[in-house]
This record gives C-alpha cells, sequence and structure tokens, in this order.
C-alpha cells in the first residue's frame, strides 16, 4: 500500500511539475532565445553549485586538514571576499554587456573546478581555488538575474523570474542528490581513483570535479546569446550591440581603452547610486531580512558536520535539506504566488520570515517527542525509502529536523520570490546590476560572523571524535537555539519598520503605474 502511494505521490508531482514548466513557457512565449539559454546556464551552473557549495565545509576539515573553527572562518573570509567582488561586478555589467560578463563567470568557474581537486594545501586550493570560484560566482549570480528584467517586459518579468527560482531549485536538488550519490558510493572518507591518470581523489574532491564537468554545457552555451539584447513592452526585441575591442586600431591600447572607460564608468554608476534615496531604503530592506537568510548559510556550513556527527558516516544530509527544500519550493512558490497575488509584497516576507524563523526551534524540541513515528508509515517512507537508514541508526531526531526543513520551506515559499521581485523593481532602469550586486552589502557585515560562529557551533556542541548519535551529543539543539534566535529578528525588524518598507512598496506601485 505504502509504494502506491508513494507511486502517486512521484507521479502528481512530475505531473506538477511539467505543468508549472509549460504554464511558465506559454506565458513567455516570444522572448528572445537569450532567456531560455540563461535559464539553462541557471540549471547547469547551480547544479554544480549545489553539491560543491554542501562540500566546502567538509572539504576544508577533511582533504585541507582545518580544524572546525579554521574551516568555518576560512568559509566566512572567503563570503566576504565574495561579497566585496559582487559589488565591484554589477557596474562591471552594466558597461560590458551580459554576454561577456557571463563568458568571463564561466571560465572562472571552470577553471577553478578542474584545478580545485587537485591542490595539496589550502594555500595552492585557495589561489587556484577559492579565489577563481569566487570571481565566477560573483558575476554569474547577479548577472543572470539582470539578464531576466532585461529579456522580459513588465507583464512577464514575474514569469520569468518565476522561471528562473524554480530552475534555480531544481539545479540545486540535483546537485545536492550527486552530494549524497557519491558519498553514498565511494564512502564518507575513501579516495577515487580517475583512470588513466593515476590521480585519486577524495569524495569531497570527485564532488567538486563533477561540478566543472557539469559546468561546461552552461558555458558554451552563452556562445550562442548575442549582445546588446533587450525586450520592448510591447513584446519586440531590440539589439545595441557595443563597441567591439581593436575597433578603429591596435588591440593592445583599445583594451587598456576598454579597461579604463570601464573602471570609470564604474566609479560614477557607483557614485549615482549611493546617492540614491531608494538605494539605502533596499538596503535598509535586504539588512533586516539577511538575519532569516542566514540559516541557508548556517544548512550550507553548519547542518553538514552536524548531520554527520550525529547521525553517522554515509547519512543523506544532502537530501535532508538540499533536495527536500528546493523539490518543495518548486511545488509551493508558483502554488502560493496564485493564491496570493493580492497581497502585497511587504506582508508576504512579513508572514514568509515569521513562518521561517520560528521553524528553526523545532528542531530545539526534545528528540523523544518524535520517537513515536519510528514504527509507523512515516517512519518506514523517511529511513527505508528515502534516507536509506538501517535500523540502528534511526533516531527520533530526523523527524525534528526534516519537519524543520519542511515548515522553514514553506515560509521561504511566501518571502524569497517577494524579495527577488521587490530589489529588481526598486532599481532604477539602467542600474539594475548596479544595485542587484550592492545588494550583498548586508551580507558583507553578516558572513563576517556566520562563518567563525558556525564552526564554533560544531565544536562546541558537535565536536568531533565522539561516536555517532544523539545520546552521545546531549547540548546539540544549542546549534539551533543560536541560529533560530539569530533568525527570529528579521520577523521583529519588519514589524518595526512596516512604515518604511510599505512606503517603499506604495512607491513601487505607483512607478509601475505611471508607465
Amino acid at each position: 500500500m505504502l509504494d502506491l502511494v508513494i507511486y502517486i505521490g512521484i507521479a502528481a508531482f512530475v505531473a506538477a511539475f511539467i505543468y508549472i514548466i509549460a504554464s511558465y513557457a506559454k506565458g513567455l512565449k516570444g522572448s528572445p532565445r537569450e532567456l531560455y539559454l540563461m535559464f539553462f546556464t541557471k540549471v547547469t551552473e547551480y547544479s554544480a553549485y549545489g553539491g560543491i557549495n554542501i562540500a566546502f565545509i567538509l572539504y576544508l576539515s577533511k582533504d585541507m586538514g582545518l580544524s572546525d573553527v579554521s574551516a568555518g572562518t576560512y568559509m566566512g573570509t572567503w563570503s566576504i571576499f565574495l561579497t566585496l567582488l559582487v559589488i565591484i561586478v554589477g557596474p562591471v555589467c552594466d558597461a560590458i554587456g551580459i554576454r561577456k560578463t557571463l563568458l568571463i563567470g564561466s571560465f572562472m568557474l571552470v577553471f577553478s573546478r578542474f584545478l580545485m581537486p587537485f591542490m595539496p594545501n589550502i594555500f595552492l586550493s585557495t589561489f587556484f581555488g577559492f579565489i577563481p570560484m569566487a570571481v565566477g560566482i560573483a558575476i554569474t549570480g547577479p548577472v543572470l538575474s539582470v539578464a531576466i528584467k532585461r529579456f522580459t517586459t513588465k507583464e512577464t518579468a514575474a514569469l520569468g523570474f518565476g522561471l528562473f527560482y524554480t530552475l534555480m531549485n531544481v539545479g540545486f536538488a540535483i546537485g545536492a542528490y550527486i552530494f549524497d550519490l557519491v558519498r553514498h558510493k565511494f564512502g564518507e572518507h575513501a579516495y577515487f581513483s580517475i583512470p588513466l591518470t593515476g590521480l585519486s581523489v577524495s569524495s569531497y574532491q570527485l564532488i567538486i570535479l563533477i561540478g566543472f564537468f557539469i559546468t561546461i554545457p552552461g558555458m558554451l552555451s552563452i556562445l550562442f546569446m548575442r549582445d546588446g539584447v533587450e525586450m520592448t513592452e510591447d513584446n519586440g526585441i531590440v539589439i545595441t550591440p557595443g563597441k567591439k575591442i581593436g575597433d578603429g586600431g591596435a588591440f593592445l591600447p583599445a583594451l587598456i581603452s576598454t579597461v579604463k572607460h570601464t573602471a570609470l564608468d564604474t566609479f560614477t554608476k557607483m557614485k549615482q547610486v549611493f546617492s540614491e534615496k531608494p538605494f539605502w531604503i533596499f538596503i535598509f530592506m535586504l539588512f533586516i531580512t539577511v538575519f532569516v537568510r542566514l540559516t541557508f548559510q548556517h544548512f550550507h556550513y553548519t547542518f553538514p558536520k552536524y548531520g554527520i556527527r550525529i547521525f553517522g558516516d554515509g547519512v543523506k544530509v544532502g537530501s535532508i535539506y538540499g533536495v527536500l527544500n528546493p523539490t518543495m519550493i518548486v511545488i509551493l512558490v508558483p502554488l502560493i504566488a496564485a493564491l496570493t497575488k493580492k497581497i502585497g509584497s511587504y506582508k508576504m516576507m512579513l508572514i514568509g520570515t515569521f513562518i521561517s524563523a520560528f521553524s528553526v526551534f523545532i528542531a530545539v524540541i526534545p528528540h523523544q517527542f518524535f520517537a513515536f513515528l519510528n514504527d509507523t508509515w512515516v517512519g518506514e517512507l523517511i529511513f527505508a525509502r528515502w534516507l536509506d537508514v538501517p535500523v540502528e541508526g534511526r533516531s527520533p531526531l530526523f523527524f525534528s529536523v526534516i519537519l524543520f526543513v519542511i515548515i522553514f520551506t514553506i515560509g521561504e515559499a511566501f518571502w524569497s520570490p517577494r524579495l527577488m521581485q521587490f530589489t529588481a523593481e526598486i532599481a532604477p532602469k539602467g542600474r539594475e546590476a548596479s544595485y542587484l550586486s550592492l545588494a550583498v552589502l548586508p551580507f558583507f557585515f553578516a558572513k563576517f560572523f556566520v562563518g567563525p560562529l558556525s564552526g564554533w557551533l560544531v565544536k562546541t556542541y558537535t565536536p568531533e571524535g565522539l561516536p555517532s548519535g544523539v545520546e552521545n551529543y546531549p547540548d546539540h539543539y544549542m546549534v539551533w537555539v543560536w541560529v533560530g534566535t539569530t533568525a527570529i529578528i528579521s520577523p521583529i525588524g519588519l514589524v518595526v519598520f512596516r512604515k518604511l518598507f510599505t512606503h517603499a512598496e506604495k512607491n513601487i506601485a505607483d512607478a509601475k503605474a505611471a508607465c
């Protein structure tokens, strides 16, 4: 009977997914090919990124020999570096165009993901791996968001962002599945010999190398994009290609001149953006919401070690968050969007952040509360059919963690798409990339703390070296007390500064009506 329910559930999900994609495609009919190429690039990039990002913290400790705190501090420092790069990249995109910027970013990703698995120490891994990968992520992330606005109209922008968000989550789920598949097939601490090379890589290094192969098709698809493509409001397509380097003179002087012009243009755009009132409202909104968004960082940097140490080697930590969360998002986002289309963005973000923030505390509930589920069909579904957990490892804590992820995801489906839409709409025309790249400013400060905090949390409450099992980590719940306390700042802040955000929302609506 359970098998039948599972098959029906899978069939219903596939049917719903096909319907969602078809609905988006129908609404976006007439869009330039660049939009669909950009979507393909996003799927491939997030399929690589999803697995690699979860593996990073484990790679740093196992393969590079860093302690929990050092690995967390390293990731925090790297995130700050990434943030600074993103601030620079946006204006560059505005100056040289989407296609060129994406090509540079994709090349850096391919370069780093190919070399990184073979680096013998943290110095070389930083120079040939983390730094160029940060450049690539900094370029492709905000630029892809800008591309949606350029390749859609005001009428189809919501559909574009919706499909973008859907495919982003599909890609992340694929990456998380790969993360679990590699660890399950080759072992948590195993090494894989690469045929014909005499080289071997760890499970975590192999995940990064697989990311290299996944990134290549996305990079190649960018070659088929055209420069200067933009949708008009009457569903037309205009192309205004920029001047190529070397036109009208020797290549080297032209290159130097282009770099100089780009630098000056970037400075001018940055100066203009910082003088605009909407920008500071925009930044303040992001600063308030950053606290609940930092939960994602803990899923990436805290949860992998937390899960492996408590539940045991090979546990499918990627599936618990990295597959479950995006799979739910794919269905929930369009459903909730359809049911709440008349509700303003501020209310949606307020409701969503409350749900997501308070969901964290579900993981604080004593795990014995969920023990009755072990021998039910729910336990059978989770342990035997999904996570493949042996009988001796079936802790009730699985239920509290999974329920936490489910409720958090429901909240995310309310606030995350609206936040993305709000940040794109508040930007004046022609400065979208500048705004979206500077949107990471709040993270510059927050990530300075979340990395070391993540390392300290796992070291303090789930230290390495103890046998797996929740009974060996009596204070493990304190990890989520810290994370939850941080997250609830977001909904509280939205309540306190309600008038500011509703006023900004009204200005956006008035601007749309005027157009």
